[in-house]
């Protein structure tokens, strides 16, 4: 859901962009038509940049799949090589995780956990390296507050995302000599269907849980998906090319409380 809201949020920058452009140039015919390769886009002025991406964005194509093993990852990677004919990013965006307590713990759902939330950005990442290399590209790991802030019941997903911003930060020194930055964003409770889809809880459940951390969160709501994109979106662009190894705390202040 995160990634269709990126694309959501994407396609109304760039539309954002037309019609203001449109306002203070009124006289001016803007067509939507793609302007060449993403290798060209920081030579060109904004409202070219915002056609290209509208008409790159409505052009998204979608894969299903596993990660694991490796030789899936590789998989989808050469289908987005087939369908763009280069790599620029890598946003490792796909999560697992449950409301577990220790004495519920079995080893097969902390696999699962770290299949998840460690195994499958590692291998995602190992297939796209040599592409992203070419490109001097990025890697975004989302990983939660709860990478770095203790919470009861979830001791398992909370170490599967401590790996990952750790993981984030030790690729960001590994493949900083190949041009290739790697950041994360850390994001806090977002209404994204989340408790009721990846955690398992019913909406009686899932509604308690929100009320929770609404209360604990200082700016007093939960985010929207919009509000984590956003980052995502500029730790993935030119915007952050002096930037790496960094996790960005999107959580409206709750690793402070």
């Amino acid at each position: 859901m995160l990634f269709q809201r990126l694309i959501e949020f994407l396609l109304s920058l760039a539309e954002e962009c037309l019609l203001r452009f449109r306002q203070d140039h009124p006289s001016t015919a803007v067509s939507r038509t793609a302007f060449g390769s993403a290798s060209q886009i920081r030579m060109r002025s904004p409202i070219e940049v915002a056609c290209s991406l509208r008409m790159t964005l409505e052009r998204c194509s979608f894969t299903v799949t596993s990660l694991i093993p490796s030789s899936k990852a590789r998989r989808t990677v050469a289908k987005a090589i087939e369908a763009w004919g280069r790599l620029d990013a890598v946003i490792n965006n796909a999560g697992a995780g449950a409301i577990l307590p220790l004495e519920d713990a079995t080893a097969d759902r902390i696999a699962d956990i770290f299949a998840v939330n460690v195994v499958g950005p590692s291998l995602l990442a190992a297939a796209a390296l040599p592409h992203l290399r070419a490109t001097r590209g990025a890697i975004v790991n989302v990983s939660s507050t709860y990478g770095h802030k203790p919470a009861a019941g979830l001791s398992h997903y909370a170490a599967s995302k401590a790996a990952l911003e750790h993981l984030t930060r030790c690729w960001a020194l590994e493949l900083a000599p190949l041009g290739v930055r790697v950041n994360a964003v850390a994001a806090g409770p977002t209404e994204s269907g989340a408790l009721t889809g990846m955690m398992g809880l019913s909406d009686e459940q899932a509604a308690a849980v929100k009320e929770q951390e609404r209360a604990r969160i200082p700016l007093g709501r939960r985010g929207l998906p919009d509000e984590v994109a956003g980052w995502i979106v500029r730790l993935a662009g030119p915007a952050t090319q002096w930037m790496t190894g960094q996790i960005m705390t999107v959580d409206g202040g709750l690793e402070l409380a």
